[in-house]
């Protein structure tokens, strides 16, 4: 018996198999009932067609125990000269982000942060405001970030903060942000993390660029 989805479901499985390391793009096609009928999958040719759709059918077992026929998957690998482009090596030299500076001002309640990033040579300043809250001022950093990088993606994308924290794991401290890429195709949500060696601010905006870093420096070398 086919299992039911909701439309809910089906956003969240499409952002999931887009985590597969070779996947570039999925869709998933539901009845109106809910039941998946068909997965559509962009891919890149580093392994086989017949072993990406196992690995998707393990991914749905596990995440969501969801059992899909092998025969509702169908798998569309990119040439090899698109792939090599897409390799995160090949992001212009591997596009490196240079932070230029990270200034936080506290007055009273209210914060504000002026994150800047040098990013293929040229320079773009991100700013954000709000409460002085110690999860405002975290928050605030990322979002600076994001307002930086916002500057040098296409209009027709954008990235938005989830959520951003430091944690404590073990001994280590590590700061972690989920950012959000909205785009005609939907939406898609990548996480990034960062040690905290001495300086928690750089460690946030280190966090969050590498949350979007691969997706960025596709952007860049498209356009």
């Amino acid at each position: 018996m086919d299992q039911q989805v909701s439309r809910i479901s089906i956003e969240d499985i499409e952002n999931t198999l887009g985590q597969i390391a070779e996947v570039k793009a999925a869709r998933v096609v539901a009845s109106p009932e809910g039941v998946i009928q068909e997965i559509h999958v962009l891919a890149l040719p580093s392994k086989a067609p017949k072993q990406l759709v196992r690995d998707i059918e393990s991914t749905l077992m596990a995440a969501y125990g969801l059992a899909v026929d092998h025969k509702k998957i169908s798998v569309a690998q990119l040439g090899a000269d698109v792939a090599k482009v897409l390799e995160p090596d090949n992001f212009r030299g591997g596009l490196r982000t240079r932070i230029s500076s990270i200034n936080a001002h506290v007055s009273g309640v209210h914060s504000a942060v002026v994150v800047e990033l040098e990013i293929d040579g040229k320079t773009y300043q991100g700013e954000a405001s709000g409460p002085a809250s110690k999860t405002g001022r975290i928050r605030l950093v990322a979002l600076a970030t994001l307002n930086a990088i916002n500057k040098c993606v296409p209009d027709a994308r954008l990235f938005g903060l989830e959520d951003v924290d430091v944690l404590q794991l073990g001994r280590q401290r590590v700061a972690v942000s989920c950012v959000s890429l909205v785009s005609a195709m939907g939406e898609e949500s990548f996480v990034g993390s960062a040690l905290v060696q001495q300086n928690e601010k750089d460690s946030i905006v280190k966090a969050t660029l590498d949350a979007i870093n691969r997706r960025l420096g596709f952007f860049l070398t498209a356009t």
